[in-house]
């Protein structure tokens, strides 16, 4: 798995190319974690590696971002991830949201596998489509829809982000960094500079 995006060809390819790298990214920190490593909060936080992996399975399996690699599902199906009554939404990154079956090779696989519809979704999508706005209190109400370059671009940031938590929580619990996970999942050794 390379370390850098691969080279772009137009807009679509380019999102396509970088929304499927992060997605990859996340799935690179999961390799060799022991059930116990996928479950620990190595933080302050509530953040677990499968947690994080369960939580990027969700964003891109449900609402606005599942609207571009999934043709004809609406935006807000299943129904929008309203907070339940202790205030947490569908998919949130919490400890309970890794399943007892979950390992890290399996939630691995699942990312790797949204990954590709991602990549492959993305690159026959509308940049100019509307996508609904779901009916959620984070998101805004007075927009209707927004353009699925936005919503596209926001997959980009969204799993960028969550990326950086799993570089960050991988680094935390046994000290593998993602040149050296990179070059694992590529077969080859990372030996640093110095």
């Amino acid at each position: 798995m390379p370390f850098l995006t691969r080279t772009v060809t137009d807009e679509r390819d380019g999102l396509a190319a970088f929304a499927s790298q992060q997605i990859r990214q996340v799935a690179c920190t999961l390799q060799g974690l022991d059930p116990e490593q996928l479950r620990t909060t190595a933080s302050a936080s509530a953040m677990s590696l499968g947690a994080l992996a369960r939580h990027v399975l969700y964003i891109g399996e449900h609402g606005p971002f599942a609207v571009l690699t999934a043709p004809g599902r609406a935006s807000d199906d299943p129904p929008a991830d309203l907070p339940d009554e202790e205030g947490h939404a569908a998919g949130a990154i919490l400890p309970e949201a890794v399943r007892p079956e979950d390992t890290a090779e399996s939630l691995r696989a699942a990312l790797l596998a949204l990954a590709d519809r991602v990549e492959a979704g993305l690159r026959t999508a509308d940049p100019e489509a509307r996508i609904p706005v779901p009916d959620a209190p984070w998101f805004p109400r007075d927009l209707g829809t927004w353009p699925a370059r936005w919503v596209a671009l926001h997959m980009v940031e969204e799993n960028a982000r969550h990326a950086g938590h799993a570089d960050i929580l991988r680094e935390s619990l046994d000290g593998r960094t993602a040149y050296e996970l990179n070059a694992r999942a590529d077969g080859t050794q990372w030996i640093p500079e110095d």
